[in-house]
């Protein structure tokens, strides 16, 4: 994946009025062995305090992360989906933002917050890949956000805040990736890492964090 450029002109095009078609089916899914891949992110904004506050001050920037909601549950998700083969990694992450979350942005950072395999209910007690995938969450920061999108009957969305983000996070992915997020923008002091070891692809640009029996298990 590494020297793939993001053609973001693809997503930034489509009028801010209109609203597009969200893609379905599994035709154009991208596989890597028996592991579907699919590609996210975590929508932030940097909200500016008053002209009159301290620069030095914690209260001078506020960061809110954007999240949004799935049919019958109260917690709350960050946008992710299949990553497709017309486009490369940073479109699909910038394109399922748009679907569920009606939000663009600028992927301004090519390394992934983190890479993470996630195991659907029904098969979280298999050893084999199959049913699984790998995921790869960026950091997205928004600049416009779509009155209108494709999924919103089924995705509200909502600005919240780091705090409020940790408590509303179904997965244990979801706080891993926040966490890094949040020491990208240098709001918090690097977590150390975890004590298994890292897996980096050929790359080395991304860590996978393999989620354990009681952690992280998502829908795919």
């Amino acid at each position: 994946m590494s020297g793939v450029a993001c053609d973001c002109a693809a997503v930034a095009s489509m009028s801010s009025d209109a609203v597009a078609a969200a893609r379905k089916g599994r035709l154009k899914q991208r596989y890597d062995n028996e592991f579907r891949l699919v590609a996210g992110c975590v929508p932030y904004r940097v909200k500016k305090g008053d002209e009159g506050s301290n620069p030095c001050s914690s209260d001078a920037a506020e960061v809110e992360v954007l999240m949004i909601s799935t049919p019958n549950r109260a917690d709350m998700v960050f946008p992710k989906g299949g990553w497709e083969d017309d486009e490369d990694v940073y479109q699909a992450a910038s394109r399922e933002a748009m679907e569920e979350a009606g939000v663009k942005g600028d992927i301004n950072q090519r390394a992934a917050l983190g890479h993470w395999v996630f195991k659907s209910k029904s098969s979280q007690n298999s050893t084999s890949p199959r049913g699984a995938c790998k995921g790869y969450i960026f950091a997205m920061e928004v600049t416009e956000e779509l009155e209108s999108w494709p999924e919103q009957d089924t995705h509200n969305r909502r600005w919240v805040s780091p705090q409020e983000a940790y408590q509303l996070c179904r997965y244990d992915w979801m706080r891993e990736a926040l966490t890094a997020l949040l020491e990208r923008l240098s709001v918090i002091e690097p977590v150390a890492a975890a004590a298994t070891p890292d897996l980096t692809d050929q790359a080395g640009m991304y860590m996978m964090l393999q989620a354990s029996s009681d952690g992280a298990v998502a829908l795919c």
